[in-house]
Parts: structure tokens; sequence; C-alpha cells
């Protein structure tokens, strides 16, 4: 199979050779130059985040890829948004129209639906 890319004779892809003679930018650029370059990151200190596999469903995985980038951090801010909502007292008015608490377990299917919007 040939590869359909196209060749650029301004910027040549690099071959193994060229890797072997490159130096470092330290070793090349002025300390003036160097400083305009923005820092790098680094590693994570402390992950905030833990790697997972989950199977969704295709209509939530196509709901938000087509949302573009950031899809995989919108499902996560759903699913916090409702783990925070769990973890809040929930709130009923009783016949007198006073204020109830209820534990999230003392809600039915229909009231589940009412309290996550």
């Amino acid at each position: 199979m040939t590869s359909r890319k196209k060749r650029d004779a301004d910027n040549p892809e690099w071959t193994r050779g060229d890797f072997a003679k490159a130096k470092a930018p330290e070793d090349v650029l002025s300390a003036d130059v160097l400083s305009k370059f923005g820092k790098h990151r680094g590693p994570q200190k402390v992950p905030k985040k833990v790697p997972v596999s989950i199977r969704l469903s295709p209509i939530v995985v196509t709901h938000f890829r087509e949302q573009g980038p950031g899809w995989q951090a919108r499902i996560d801010a759903v699913l916090t948004k409702i783990v925070n909502k769990e973890k809040r007292p929930a709130f009923l008015t009783d016949s007198q129209g006073g204020l109830m608490e209820i534990g999230i377990e003392g809600l039915t299917d229909l009231s589940w639906a009412t309290f996550c919007d």
C-alpha cells in the first residue's frame, strides 16, 4: 500500500539521521528566545480523575460527541452534578405546607426524575 501523504519539498519528513543530528533547544537558542516559549505543565502531582473503562449506550455517546471536543468532560460534569444532588438532603412539603427532610431512599422513581432536573 502506498502512502497518500503529499510530499513537501520545503519541509521533508525527518529521517533517523536527522533525529540523530538534532540538538536540544537549549543548545542552539539564546536564553532570550527560550524565555518566549511557555512553560511545560509537567506531570500531575495528584491525579484529579481516575481512568476507567465504561460502556455507554450509543445515543449517549452520540449526544455528547456531537457537541465537540470535551465530550468526556461533559459526561463527567453531568454525573458529578447528579452525585452532588444525591448528597444533599431532599425536602418535600407536608400537608400543612411545612418542609420535611427526606433521605434519597425516600424518593420514588417519579420524584427522582424531578429531583435530578
